[in-house]
């Protein structure tokens, strides 16, 4: 575990240097999918192949799953990789974006890591070593209720073609909890979870490059992650919640019953 750790902690912050000097440059953006809101810059091509290429060099025998090249190689182990979650922000100089890097072998989720490199933040975690951010150990908040409780979210892709799951859910917790934040990664979100700085997470629509990391980072804080439903954590599944270990209960019980109240049905990637 400590060698694909130290392995993912090296390329993020390799990519992250990258996105940290084209920051302030001209960006090159384009639309992704015809949807306004899904951008794509010369920052992402840019990291994306980076850490391809480091893959390729380190790791020849894992497949990875990148957001922007798709799925590469076959094998037992698959990297998941977004070389710039929370792309919008970083398109309009909003300074809140990391790279996030994942590992899934037989045995699960073996090593994350997600580097916020204006803040140079390194969040990293390897399957029953423990969460840390730039070495020092990780614990998810101790919060037990929703009224105590700083909650984050972010809005699908498509939210304004069906925005009934996304904003109805929005609008039963944000009557509930003491805080509602919506700060564009939701890898970054996530592992502000693990670090206690949020008490809650939930989302529709993510992937499983954008969730992954924060899965295993915030297990390994003592948090828990699931599918909106509360059925375990999957990465083919983008409706995610996520909780310190004393919110778990009530934040899933309120998310399930939402879910249940309009139908919805699981959708995976």
């Amino acid at each position: 575990m400590s060698e694909f750790r130290t392995l993912a902690e090296q390329i993020a912050r390799a990519a992250g240097a990258v996105l940290r000097d084209k920051f302030d440059q001209t960006r090159t953006i384009e639309i992704k999918a015809g949807l306004r809101s899904n951008l794509v810059t010369d920052a992402d091509h840019a990291s994306e192949a980076l850490i391809l290429e480091w893959l390729a060099r380190e790791a020849p025998r894992h497949a990875v799953l990148a957001e922007e090249t798709g799925a590469v190689g076959q094998g037992d182990f698959t990297w998941f990789v977004d070389p710039l979650d929370g792309t919008t922000n970083y398109a309009h100089g909003v300074p809140h974006f990391c790279v996030t890097l994942a590992l899934q072998g037989p045995q699960g989720l073996l090593a994350a890591v997600s580097y916020d490199p204006l803040r140079d933040e390194l969040f990293s975690a390897g399957l029953g070593e423990g969460a840390t951010l730039n070495g020092r150990p990780l614990r998810a908040s101790s919060v037990s209720a929703l009224g105590e409780a700083v909650l984050c979210t972010g809005f699908p892709y498509d939210v304004q073609q069906n925005p009934d799951a996304p904003l109805g859910l929005f609008t039963r917790l944000v009557r509930q909890a003491q805080g509602m934040r919506r700060m564009g990664s939701a890898a970054l979100d996530l592992a502000y979870v693990a670090a206690g700085r949020f008490d809650g997470f939930f989302e529709f629509g993510l992937k499983p490059w954008d969730t992954a990391a924060g899965a295993l980072l915030i297990a390994e804080a003592g948090g828990q992650m699931k599918r909106i439903d509360g059925a375990p954590y999957d990465p083919r599944y983008g409706d995610v919640q996520a909780a310190a270990p004393g919110l778990c209960v009530e934040l899933s019980s309120v998310c399930s019953e939402f879910v249940t109240s309009i139908g919805w049905q699981p959708t995976s990637f």
